[in-house]
């Protein structure tokens, strides 16, 4: 197998991606955070890479002090089915012995749908902002057309606040969620532009009021992450 390399961020839109895996974990705290985050760099980087279907492994700290946010590129479903009956359980048994009682909040797979990249998109991002959708029942079609309602609300607004760098859309494979990942030059610049008046979501045109009342939307959440460690398969 390939050794582990180590990366400033994932590629998410690199080819050959079948599904997206993201996950939370609660580990308690600021201190069990920090511990976490190291206890995954060792389990993964004292091993080679584990499956050819892994594409990339990335963990990102919750501006909580508590959550670890898990995003993981796969080129097919079953390579993942594959990965957890062979080796997905020694990894999680070493970090669970160095950090014991870590909850585990989930997993949802995801394909990614749509991309939108500002000039200067290479920067490196110091935060990343997950704003997590779910509807009322699963619909494909609906999904698709609340992001290609964003897509029209953003391109509709004023310029682009300033810090923003990327933005990810991804659609759940049960019909029921959508998951943007958005990178920011930082966490502050995404708190501005949460702030001020007619930019992104807080702006008051019938584009985003289509969006903010989209049938079938449930429920939306915002969550802030730093980004930790980004792995994928050496040469």
């Amino acid at each position: 197998m390939p050794s582990v390399q180590f990366n400033s961020r994932p590629d998410l839109t690199r080819p050959g991606v079948g599904v997206v895996k993201v996950s939370t974990w609660d580990v308690g705290g600021p201190e069990r955070q920090r511990r976490t985050v190291e206890a995954v760099r060792e389990a993964w980087g004292s091993r080679a890479w584990p499956h050819p279907g892994l594409l990339s492994y990335t963990v990102h700290t919750g501006e909580d002090g508590r959550t670890l946010l898990h995003y993981s590129q796969w080129s097919a479903e079953e390579a993942y089915q594959d990965f957890v009956r062979s080796g997905r359980d020694a990894r999680n048994a070493e970090i669970d012995a160095a950090v014991p009682g870590i909850e585990r909040l989930g997993l949802h797979s995801f394909e990614l749908y749509r991309s939108g990249r500002l000039e200067g998109g290479t920067r490196e991002p110091g935060c990343v902002v997950i704003v997590d959708i779910e509807l009322d029942g699963p619909d494909p079609d609906r999904q698709r057309e609340w992001v290609d309602a964003v897509f029209e609300a953003l391109a509709s607004g004023p310029a682009p606040a300033p810090g923003r760098i990327s933005a990810h859309f991804h659609v759940g494979t049960d019909g029921t969620r959508v998951l943007n990942y958005a990178e920011w030059e930082s966490a502050q610049a995404h708190v501005d532009a949460l702030t001020a008046s007619g930019d992104g979501a807080g702006s008051t045109t019938p584009q985003w009021h289509r969006v903010q009342n989209h049938p079938g939307l449930k429920r939306s959440t915002v969550h802030r992450y730093t980004p930790a460690i980004s792995l994928s398969s050496g040469l």
